[in-house]
């Protein structure tokens, strides 16, 4: 019996420790990809579309306000979602990408938002590609997004709510996923964002490539993939969920260095 017993500890022990050094290829797998990115061609193809004069106005976005002044874009992206007062509205850095392009350059609002999340294996959309040449330039700069404005605090207590709110058919919420460390679907962790330097990883690494759909991805469509995953309604892209949610995951992730494009499987 105890030979048996000794036999079965042993089983159970090369089991770990064969799942542990699983793990660690993974690891070094992810690592050697995000040093060489591909996520990093995008920031050039982002940088010419900012710079290009578009839309049937044929002006660029360097007049647009991310929240420093016309054209002003080092260290915007770490105070984005914030208030507006043009829009009367916090915004992120995509809802705002989306104003500028439809009061600026004259592009309908319907045709940028109905093209804003691009098909895995293409070139991205252009608002994905000027989103991240945008966060790019505050890479190094840490997050500091603040709710001095009564809407900002509003929304960011909005996404607190979402966040811990349970719903749809199956019941279920963005806590049950992203509330405890050492949780994972398949081979994928799960952050857990009640953890601030968990947190602050995922807010300073999106924009990201993905290498499963090649292409490069926002804050945005992560939002919206975790909601299909969860059997909720589509999500309508820049709606008032989206920014509530980006808030109080932003300002939970104040203090961590942007540092984009990130790398996900």
């Amino acid at each position: 019996m105890l030979k048996l017993r000794c036999g079965i500890a042993a089983i159970a022990f090369i089991g770990m420790s064969g799942s542990a050094l699983a793990a660690d290829p993974l690891a070094v797998g992810r690592q050697m990809l995000a040093e060489d990115n591909p996520g990093e061609l995008f920031i050039d193809r982002g940088k010419a579309l900012f710079h290009e004069k578009r839309g049937p106005n044929q002006v660029s976005l360097e007049q647009c306000d991310f929240g420093l002044g016309p054209g002003n874009i080092e260290g915007a992206a770490t105070r984005l979602p914030r208030y507006f007062p043009d829009t009367d509205s916090v915004q992120d850095l995509e809802s705002r990408l989306v104003t500028c392009m439809v009061r600026l350059q004259g592009f309908n609002r319907e045709d940028v938002i109905g093209k804003a999340i691009s098909s895995p294996r293409s070139h991205g959309s252009d608002v994905e590609n000027v989103a991240l040449y945008i966060t790019s330039v505050s890479n190094g700069k840490k997050m500091n997004v603040a709710l001095r404005h009564q809407k900002e605090y509003d929304m960011y207590k909005a996404g607190e709510y979402l966040f811990y709110r349970r719903s749809g058919q199956t019941d279920f919420g963005c806590v049950q996923c992203h509330g405890e460390s050492g949780k994972r679907i398949r081979l994928q962790d799960l952050v857990n964002m009640t953890d601030k330097k968990q947190i602050q990883e995922v807010v300073s690494t999106w924009p990201a490539y993905r290498g499963a759909h090649d292409t490069i991805r926002t804050m945005q469509w992560r939002l919206s993939d975790c909601l299909w995953q969860m059997r909720l309604p589509d999500l309508d892209y820049a709606s008032d969920f989206t920014i509530a949610m980006t808030t109080f995951l932003h300002y939970q992730g104040n203090g961590a260095v942007i540092k984009v494009p990130g790398f996900k499987r």
